[in-house]
């Protein structure tokens, strides 16, 4: 393990400071970032996903802080990427850091993305099969996401502790790879030999302190566009890609649409997020490799 190339890996729930802990390990120890965000990826999701402001939107590379950030603005929102996709890319560009002599951190509240590199996960590269998916999505609309969730944990009970039942776009994608493969989502999934010596840091504050960040996130958020960025993708990609299933998207959509109120869908927003928050921690808690902070 010790002769593997080294790498840091920053981990937490949305709003933990993850970012900025980052960008200060960069700082002193040369390193670049390599964002593990699965919805940081899409261009023009840039408000309702906390991205990182950049120094210079002119340059193609996406820096902030002074410091390269890796894999941020890399798709469009009507785009297919997957977990295998990231991983492939990840991996890349983990490397390329490493060549040119620098430290890669690696950063992010996606689990999955994480455990991919730091496990070196085997991932089924399974390709996007859009009639199944209208098809659930269908379901969905009449049965709720519920039902379809307990679906796929019928399927595959232990699916019911790796995918996040909240998540449409989620439990879309997993009964698509058990549907297609034949295979259980949660067997689909193997650790093989680690590709880096990973030294991973969690970052957890206090739950009051949490959810007092994640309030005045989305309140920023709003102040800070929010809607408008939200009609602008609704105008350019329509309103049926899966990426705006993301908290934040989906809120206000329901909001343009007449179903709440603007109150309520910040409410909602903040709701949700603490949510996702304490899911995110569910999954990072069983990794006992993580130091916290």
């Amino acid at each position: 393990m010790h002769d593997l190339p080294k790498i840091i890996v920053i981990v937490g729930p949305t709003a933990s400071g993850k970012s900025n802990c980052a960008v200060k390990l960069a700082k002193k120890y040369d390193g670049e970032i390599v964002s593990a965000d699965s919805r940081q990826i899409y261009r023009g999701m840039d408000i309702g996903t906390a991205k990182v402001s950049r120094d210079n939107k002119r340059l193609k590379t996406y820096i902030s802080g002074g410091i390269l950030h890796h894999l941020v603005d890399i798709k469009n929102p009507n785009d297919d990427y997957s977990a295998a996709d990231y991983k492939h890319d990840a991996i890349d560009t983990i490397n390329d850091i490493l060549k040119r002599g620098k430290l890669p951190i690696l950063v992010g509240g996606t689990g999955l993305y994480i455990k991919a590199i730091v496990d070196n996960l085997t991932i089924p590269e399974v390709k996007a099969n859009p009639r199944l998916r209208k098809k659930l999505e269908l379901e969905i609309k009449k049965k709720g996401l519920a039902a379809v969730f307990q679906k796929l944990v019928s399927l595959d009970p232990e699916a019911a502790n790796i995918v996040d039942g909240k998540n449409s776009r989620r439990v879309i994608r997993a009964l698509e790879i058990a549907m297609e493969t034949k295979i259980p989502f949660s067997a689909s999934r193997k650790s093989g030999s680690p590709l880096f010596d990973a030294l991973q840091l969690g970052l957890c504050p206090k739950k009051e302190v949490l959810e007092r960040r994640i309030k005045k996130r989305t309140e920023t958020m709003f102040k800070d566009g929010l809607i408008k960025e939200v009609k602008g993708l609704l105008k350019k990609y329509g309103s049926e890609c899966r990426a705006f299933d993301g908290i934040g998207y989906r809120e206000v959509i329901d909001y343009l649409d007449g179903k709440m109120t603007l109150i309520e869908a910040e409410e909602l927003i903040n709701k949700n997020t603490i949510h996702y928050a304490k899911r995110q921690m569910t999954w990072f808690r069983k990794d006992k490799r993580i130091h916290w902070k």
